[in-house]
């Protein structure tokens, strides 16, 4: 399994919501990795409603992940056998820079089709980015490729599910 850091978007979330076993496959090959799944915040919000199945599918999901600065959350590095090893992408939360690096991803992007600008897609895009070398597992591809191409990381994958 790679080094790169996953980050899941809204449909990652509800992929595994949903049970798609693809999804799911990909999600338990990353309780091996050593950064757990990155979830942002308004991504869960995105995707949480109080229904009974749903609330239970996401919290078996999320035991498995980090939601960067929420209390209550599973840190972003697992255990090693020499202590556990900080993330700055993870502990760091977003500055008026990276705000604005979202406003300009929204402005640029050539997106696909009919398509609109997607604030949450665009954070996803920057957390990945801030990473360093990250993978995002989305539902949306060409969306999150368009943002992207605006931030230009040099080690950013996008995989679709």
């Amino acid at each position: 399994m790679s080094a790169r850091v996953p980050v899941y978007d809204t449909g990652m979330l509800i992929a595994l919501a949903d049970r798609k076993a693809k999804a799911v496959h990909l999600h338990e090959a990353m309780r091996g990795t050593p950064h757990r799944a990155v979830v942002l915040g308004p991504v869960l919000a995105q995707v949480w409603r109080p229904a009974p199945r749903l609330v239970h599918a996401l919290a078996g999901v999320l035991g498995d992940c980090t939601v960067p600065q929420a209390r209550g959350s599973a840190p972003p590095m697992r255990d090693t056998r020499a202590g556990r090893p900080e993330c700055i992408g993870c502990l760091t939360g977003p500055d008026l820079t990276d705000w604005r690096r979202v406003g300009t991803a929204l402005g640029q992007a050539a997106l696909p089709g009919k398509k609109k600008p997607d604030a949450v897609d665009a954070w996803v895009a920057l957390a990945a980015a801030k990473h360093g070398s990250a993978v995002i597992f989305t539902s949306d591809p060409e969306d999150v490729k368009a943002y992207l191409a605006v931030l230009d990381p040099p080690d950013v994958h996008v995989h679709a599910v």
